[in-house]
């Protein structure tokens, strides 16, 4: 076993699975992948099945009875993570928006550079690294990060990104139980909770870009419970 899990929580995402396993698997740092799948009716479950027989003891597979939503998705994977006593647990998507070269980067500002948390970020200090989002999406995505920073002084540019690495500790300490969003605001949630608790989370430039196979999780609801969840999250704080 390694000391690092990548997380790629999948749902209809057959076109993609195979290359970004294989792009995980060819990168100098070695890692662990735990794919996390919401019983995909096209079949990305028994692609996994298949490579495990190619990379025995570093690809697992947990396949849950339905699609309940990317935060469930990311905390069933934490918890499994966490009893198999990995150090560092790294989230990425499956649809190639987080560049597999960057794992490494995010690993060694935990394992190096002192980070409890490091976050593959789009937005550090003005710049925007997307490519492929038409303008309306850029602007939403850019003034929900603001607006979670002006609404909680949480001190990170890109609040909600989803190619972040962890420190086990991190994870223990957060109540996982208590994670209220299931949508993309869980990055938001996660983030917060860690800050609230005094973890050093750092920032790691990357360029994300948009998927070009498979079908976009966005919704409009998982908007509105990013946008309209935060001010409760606030006062919430760590529970």
């Amino acid at each position: 076993m390694n000391d690092t899990l990548v997380i790629i929580p999948t749902f209809n995402e057959k076109e993609n699975i195979e290359a970004i396993i294989r792009a995980t698997f060819s990168q100098k740092k070695e890692m662990d992948v735990l794919i996390v799948d919401d019983n995909s009716p096209d079949g990305t479950a028994k692609i996994v099945l298949n490579l495990q027989k190619k990379f025995p003891n570093r690809l697992f597979l947990e396949v849950r009875k339905e699609k309940t939503g990317l935060g469930t998705a990311y905390i069933h994977g934490f918890k499994w993570a966490i009893a198999k006593k990995y150090d560092y647990i790294i989230e990425m998507d499956a649809d190639f928006s987080h560049n597999p070269k960057d794992l490494e980067r995010l690993y060694n500002e935990c394992a190096t550079n002192n980070a409890d948390i490091s976050v593959g970020s789009r937005y550090i200090k003005g710049k925007i690294n997307v490519v492929n989002w038409d303008f309306k999406r850029i602007v939403l995505s850019v003034f929900a990060s603001k607006y979670v920073r002006f609404i909680t002084r949480i001190p990170v540019y890109d609040t909600t990104a989803g190619f972040v690495c962890y420190k086990r500790k991190v994870l223990e300490t957060i109540d996982l139980d208590k994670i209220h969003f299931v949508g993309y605001a869980f990055q938001i949630e996660m983030k917060f909770k860690a800050w609230k608790h005094n973890f050093n989370i750092k920032e790691v430039s990357i360029i994300f870009t948009d998927r070009i196979k498979g079908t976009s999780k966005m919704s409009g609801s998982i908007i509105s419970e990013a946008v309209f969840g935060v001010i409760k999250m606030k006062f919430r704080g760590i529970e």
